[in-house]
């Protein structure tokens, strides 16, 4: 039985659980429910810190897990990224109070508070700054005003709270983060059909089914506005000199295609969701 990892608590939890329901396999029903067993499927889940997650999975406790590769990085755990999952992105940067530092060699010889030492106290030395790293558990954004740290190291989505702070981004980008799929041994048994089933909820968070019924001499243009993964599907109707066409299209693209087949001359256009897919 594959034995999982999955996120009890946090941005990761949610959207992970859900994947997971998407994909066919038992999920818990109440929050308090630390794993769950799925014999149909051949799984079981664990519901733990994802903190946590890649030291289970590193050490071999736990087979697969859904973590951040953030956390996968900063605990320099024998776990590796096997699968980048669509959700959970992030972006780690410096910031200082305004003005005080321009670049990343400015933190030489100072000290940085982060929730991540592991990952930022790697980038430093990769980038040759010697600077004294702070492990602080959470609110990195006051250690520069209670004198804790000179600067930080942290998540930034918008910047809006470390400017209330008196900070400003500066430096490099330490990582792009999102949610992965790791595991200790890719090969392992049971890890491929669980992977293919993830990958069929990603393509179908990507995609939709478009279908339309079209003059048949318009295939061929319709095609090049929206050619599918592979080719459109075309069918004959029984009105002579007319198809009905299905093909997948982007998610995002929905409305552009379908403005302009309807121009092209398409009629009845319909899209429907897709809930699970195999490519």
């Amino acid at each position: 039985m594959l034995r999982i990892a999955v996120p009890n608590k946090g941005t990761l939890s949610e959207t992970a659980v859900q994947m997971l329901h998407e994909a066919g396999y038992a999920t818990r029903r109440d929050s308090k429910e630390l794993i769950v067993s799925d014999p149909r499927n051949g799984v079981e889940f664990f519901y733990l810190r994802p903190r946590d997650i890649a030291t289970y999975v590193g050490s071999g406790a736990l087979d697969v897990g859904i973590t951040g590769r953030d956390l996968l990085l900063d605990s320099h755990s024998a776990a590796t990224e096997i699968e980048a999952l669509d959700f959970g992105a992030s972006t780690f940067r410096f910031a200082g109070p305004i003005g005080a530092f321009a670049e990343l060699g400015d933190l030489a010889g100072r000290r940085v508070a982060t929730s991540y030492d592991g990952l930022v106290a790697d980038f430093l030395a990769r980038e040759g700054v010697d600077a004294t790293v702070v492990r602080l558990d959470g609110a990195v954004e006051s250690a520069v005003r209670l004198g804790v740290a000179d600067a930080v190291a942290d998540v930034v989505e918008t910047g809006t709270t470390l400017r209330k702070q008196g900070l400003d981004i500066f430096g490099p980008v330490i990582l792009e983060s999102s949610a992965v799929l790791i595991a200790a041994d890719a090969e392992l048994a049971g890890l491929r059909t669980f992977r293919r089933r993830i990958q069929g909820v990603m393509v179908a968070h990507q995609y939709v089914m478009m279908d339309y019924d079209l003059p048949a001499e318009l295939v061929e243009p319709a095609s090049a506005i929206a050619p599918g993964l592979e080719s459109p599907t075309v069918s004959p109707l029984r009105e002579s000199g007319w198809v009905a066409v299905r093909v997948m299209v982007s998610r995002a693209d929905t409305n552009q295609i379908m403005d302009e087949l309807y121009e092209l001359g398409a009629r009845a256009i319909l899209v429907s969701p897709i809930t699970a897919a195999r490519i």
